[in-house]
């Protein structure tokens, strides 16, 4: 039984070996010109005008959320619309009240402005 499992521990043996000689790598060849600019935190090209370290608003964390909750729902419809011929009605009713309930969700979380970007 050992030896089916022979071919992933070499490939994860492999793996860890060539990214720790990646990263002894770049350490020892990278070059080191620090300046100013640099340095600077990077926000989408923009100047940043506040510290990276303070508090966001519960907005953001509000949306970040909603955005994650809807994209696994596109997650979930992709193979779903894939193998709808093969799945029949059950799998038809199925992803039809996931829908429904992702609809409720968002209806309700419109309703609260939870999609208002203040």
């Amino acid at each position: 039984m050992l030896e089916t499992y022979l071919p992933l521990v070499i490939m994860l043996i492999v793996g860890f070996a060539v990214a720790i000689i990646f990263m002894v790598l770049s350490e020892w060849l990278g070059a080191r010109r620090s300046t100013a600019e640099k340095k600077t935190t990077y926000e989408s090209g923009m100047i940043p005008y506040k510290n990276a370290r303070d508090r966001f608003s519960v907005k953001f964390y509000m949306v970040a959320v909603s955005f994650i909750v809807f994209d696994i729902e596109v997650v979930f419809l992709y193979p779903w619309a894939v193998q709808f011929s093969k799945l029949g009605l059950a799998a038809f009713i199925a992803m039809m009240s996931f829908i429904f309930i992702l609809l409720v969700g968002y209806i309700y979380e419109l309703k609260k402005g939870g999609f208002d970007w203040d």
